[in-house]
């Protein structure tokens, strides 16, 4: 059992490095809340870990004082001391394996949010591409216009010289037919 536990507590410390490592890289406007999450889930192992190293030492003395004979106590007193002690041991087993449930949820979590995270990315890049090609498209429209625009100014300015020429025709055809008769 003693075994078992400090299995699941050295599980429990590698899954809560793996997520310190997954909320340092979290974006900043997010990490705080998952920060102190990560420091209550520490404190908490810590307080598991405490709680085991106590009841292992209350075990191993309960222990060398039975093997020394040491008879200070009366049996009675020896089992309660042990059955407190598999109590503890029991009580910590299960805080570590909640731990370590929240520690898998957690984990999950950041998971699902790096999904979330790389699929806003592909998005902002595809937004990003069809921005640049309207910006391509922008400016060849602005080129074409500036072209239309140039064709119209020439064509009114051939408009007016035109219209000045027929004008100062008409006027001197009047004028050569009024002086000659």
């Amino acid at each position: 059992m003693v075994a078992n536990v400090e299995k699941q507590l050295e599980e429990a410390r590698e899954l809560l490095e793996q997520m310190e490592l997954e909320v340092r890289e979290i974006p900043p406007q997010s990490r705080g809340m998952y920060s102190s999450r990560m420091r209550s889930y520490k404190q908490e192992m810590g307080k598991l870990e405490a709680d085991f190293k106590r009841s292992r030492i209350a075990y191993s003395d309960e222990v060398r004082n039975e093997l020394l004979g040491d008879d200070g106590n009366s049996s009675e007193n020896q089992r309660a001391h042990l059955l407190d002690n598999t109590e503890r041991l029991e009580r910590s087993s299960r805080r570590l394996e909640a731990g370590y449930q929240i520690a898998v949820e957690t984990e999950q979590i950041g998971q699902e949010m790096l999904e979330n995270l790389s699929h806003d990315r592909e998005k902002i890049q595809r937004a990003r591409e069809r921005l640049r090609e309207t910006d391509a498209n922008l400016g060849k429209s602005s080129r074409i216009l500036t072209g239309m625009l140039r064709r119209i100014i020439q064509n009114r300015i051939l408009i007016v010289i035109l219209a000045v020429i027929i004008i100062f025709t008409t006027m001197m055809a009047i004028y050569f037919s009024v002086r000659g008769r």
